[in-house]
């Protein structure tokens, strides 16, 4: 199988069986809303796993003269998501939402968390598409990190767009034309790839720094809301879990 129709396949399936989180809460919000505390204690270890233990070492290895450019890219890529926050966080004033000083993100207007998944969703795409071109096993591991942070951040989106007073089907229905937007960035970054354009090392850059950001600013401060001694001692040894998945796919996938 070609690295170009892996990368389709493992880009369709992480943002379809990130939806699953989720459409089952339509059915089961109070159920699903108690373990998405969990789901993002993982998230976040997975994504640190992926930045750390594969994005990064794979990069230097396939560029090792270009050190510099690919810490200069990741730091591109903590700021490139750092304004985009900031940008949805003032579109959120601009619509004057008062009571809270100091929104979260997923607490944004309703037609803006739709297009910034979609956004999202593209990136997510266009890195495993990267990812898949440099090293298949890499290409895995990207792919089940971006899963693991699609299941906390669809249910939040959810949950946010249910609360907002759109219909379910109709939540349903633009998440799940959003999730087709990823497998779209793969097809982008594997024919600009074609075309003889270096774009494996930008994006592996980005995709670490975006990885960092998304699990430091986002996912960490969420479960730092609990500070019960019980749930933390749970947090760490989900969090450790999401890096020793990451790192145990990618050696069993590299291994054949």
């Amino acid at each position: 199988m070609s690295p170009t129709l892996q990368a389709l396949i493992a880009s369709t399936l992480s943002s379809l069986l990130g939806l699953t989180g989720g459409l089952l809460l339509l059915t089961r919000y109070t159920g699903i809303k108690k373990w998405s505390s969990l789901f993002v204690s993982f998230a976040a270890g997975a994504l640190l796993g992926a930045s750390f233990f594969d994005l990064l070492p794979e990069a230097i290895t396939e560029f090792p003269g270009r050190v510099t450019a690919i810490f200069t890219w990741l730091i591109i890529g903590f700021l490139l998501f750092f304004l985009i926050e900031k940008y949805l966080l003032w579109h959120h004033h601009g619509h004057g939402h008062e009571g809270n000083e100091h929104p979260h993100l997923h607490q944004v207007y309703p037609g803006l968390i739709i297009i910034g998944d979609a956004i999202h969703n593209l990136i997510d795409g266009l890195v495993i598409g990267a990812a898949f071109l440099v090293n298949p096993a890499l290409g895995v591991t990207t792919a089940t990190a971006v899963l693991a942070h699609e299941l906390p951040q669809e249910i939040g989106d959810f949950s946010i767009l249910i609360h907002g007073g759109m219909a379910r089907r109709w939540v349903a229905f633009w998440n799940i034309l959003g999730a087709f937007v990823s497998p779209l960035g793969t097809l982008i970054a594997v024919t600009v790839a074609k075309a003889n354009v270096n774009i494996e090392l930008p994006l592996l850059g980005l995709a670490a720094g975006m990885f960092i950001y998304i699990a430091a600013a986002d996912l960490i401060p969420e479960i730092n809301r609990t500070n019960k001694f019980a749930v933390t001692i749970l947090q760490l040894v989900l969090l450790s879990a999401g890096i020793l998945a990451i790192v145990g796919a990618g050696a069993l996938v590299g291994s054949h």
